[in-house]
């Protein structure tokens, strides 16, 4: 078993995102998004891959494709294989998103 603490893993870049990788497989990938103040994350897609969205701080927007729905801590979002994806601070605090990914993107749209 592989066991991490998610608080080792935040981290803020006033330059963007802060991404850090949480857990990976050869089923599975996860990563701990860190959001500041205005920042956003996307849009991103894969039109292989599922994602689950679970905000662990914070306040965010979370659009799939059309669809808008501001989330709170605790707040979880699915987004289906191929739809975009962009998530968006909502307020003045920083935010923290756990982003899992089944099956792992391709991982030329890891590393962008």
């Amino acid at each position: 078993m592989e066991a991490r603490d998610l608080r080792d893993l935040v981290q803020f870049d006033e330059e963007g995102p802060a991404h850090q990788r949480l857990f990976e497989s050869d089923r599975l990938w996860s990563e701990v998004v860190c959001l500041d103040l205005n920042q956003a994350l996307g849009p991103v897609s894969d039109f292989d891959s599922d994602a689950l969205v679970l905000v662990v701080t914070g306040k965010v927007v979370v659009q799939v494709d059309r669809s808008r729905k501001r989330q709170e801590q605790w707040e979880t979002a699915l987004v289906p294989a191929g739809s975009e994806l962009t998530i968006t601070n909502a307020s003045e605090d920083p935010a923290v998103i756990l982003l899992v990914v089944a099956p792992p993107p391709p991982r030329r749209a890891v590393t962008e």
